[in-house]
Formats: structure tokens, sequence, C-alpha cells
């Protein structure tokens, strides 16, 4: 997995601050600025907006991440959070020769499943070609009869081939993908997916993402993650029973 912060606003928390401060002055736009060119005070001002509940300004905070090396599977949970840009590597326009895939840490340390899963990400790589391969010159020679040139069908029968093909290939298959959210968003997506209860992958996505954004605004993020940090677990009987070393974890983050 590579987690890379591709772009965010310039002093974001500068920018929360000054869109905060709007709710609660009349001055003009340009004006709001003023008295922000300190970090501390900005600091200040955005810690007390967090303590007041008042998270409606810091959605003006946004940040967008390069994801590479994560499965499919990662990609249906991610895309369940509904605030967020996606863009997503197509397996309908992208051939998957010799797909990478991801190794579950559970199947890698038992040498059976790992023999067995490794065998299935073989024969899915084998299936696919063989389907790829019939299905392109099924699509050729139907397209050829239909007038087109040689070429151009097998341009275009390569595209139709690998449409179909694709359902063979297993959730574990590499993916890539740009993702934006705001700074609220974020925040409920930490909430959700650094929890242990989340499925391995997406929390160790969110746990470097999380990292990568508390340097930029460490005032908005200080208390982002399960919700453990912020109080008792709410998960009830489900807890996994380690709060204070999730504590210890985060704060060391």
């Amino acid at each position: 997995m590579k987690v890379t912060l591709l772009t965010h606003a310039p002093e974001p928390e500068r920018l929360v601050a000054c869109a905060a401060k709007l709710c609660y002055s009349a001055s003009d736009i340009e004006s709001l600025h003023e008295g922000l060119d300190d970090p501390q005070k900005v600091s200040r001002f955005v810690g007390m907006l967090a303590e007041m509940g008042h998270e409606s300004p810091i959605e003006h905070m946004s940040f967008t991440f390069g994801i590479e090396g994560v499965s499919r599977s990662l990609l249906a949970q991610i895309t369940r959070h509904r605030m967020a840009s996606f863009s997503v590597q197509s397996q309908r326009y992208v051939r998957e020769g010799a797909f990478e895939f991801v190794l579950p840490p559970e199947i890698e340390k038992n040498e059976r499943a790992k023999e067995i899963y490794l065998e299935a990400m073989a024969r899915d790589q084998r299936d696919y070609d063989e389907l790829a391969a019939l299905l392109k010159r099924q699509h050729t020679e139907r397209l050829v009869a239909e007038g087109m040139e040689q070429k151009a069908a097998e341009k275009a029968a390569e595209k139709l081939a690998i449409e179909d093909a694709r359902f063979v290939l297993p959730n574990a298959c590499h993916t890539k993908l740009i993702v934006t959210m705001n700074a609220r968003s974020l925040l409920n997506f930490f909430s959700q997916r650094c929890c242990n209860r989340a499925q391995w992958e997406i929390r160790a996505l969110a746990t470097e993402m999380l990292r990568l954004v508390r340097r930029e605004a460490p005032t908005v993020f200080a208390k982002a993650g399960p919700p453990c940090l912020r109080g008792a677990c709410p998960e009830g009987k489900m807890s996994c029973g380690k709060a204070q070393q999730v504590r210890r974890s985060f704060k060391s983050l």
C-alpha cells in the first residue's frame, strides 16, 4: 500500500478560522484574514471551534490522496463514504496483465493457506487471459464481418473483451485511486475506519491518511481516530477491549 497526500489548501487551519470568523463578524470578506497571521492564535481559535462542536467551517478544508496497492475489496468499502470524490483505475479500459494483488497477513502466516491463495491468483490470471483472448477473436471476427477494418476491429475488440473478462478477477486484485475528502468527512472516516473493529486493510489506509493530514492540520485532527480516543468505546460487547493501547498508539502517530 502506498498513500500520498497530493494536494490540500494552503494554510488549511487559517482557512477554517477565516470561514468561522465570517459567521460571527460584520466585516467584509477581505478583512477576515486580519489577526490570523499568528499560527498559535489560529490554532487556539480552531481548537475552540472543535470544543464548541462547530464543525461546518472545517468543510472548507479538503485533502486529495493518491492511493496505490490496495484491493478491489477495499474499494467497495471506501466508496461507501459518499461525501468524497473518487477517480479509480478502470478494469474496463486497463488490461490486467500479470495483475498484482493483496495478500492478507493471516493467509501469509499459514503456509498451506498461502499456497492455496497463490494458486487461486495464478488460476484467475490464466482464466482472465484465456477469456480475453477468446472474446477478442470473437469480437474481431464479428466487427470485420460488419465492415470494420482489421486494425480498428482489433482495437475495439480488445476493449469489449476485457470488459467481460474482468468478471473473473478477484477482490484481491490491486487498484489505484485518487480520493478527495473535506476535513469533516475525514473525521467521520477516521472515526469509523481507524477502529480496531474495521477491516484490517482499510484500517491501515485510514491510519496512514490520518498521519499525513495531522502534519498539515494538527489542531483539527488532534483527536481524530477511533471514538475511544475521545471517551468510552461505543461498541459495547463488540469492543476490542484495548482502548488504552489504542490511545497510546494514536498519540504517537
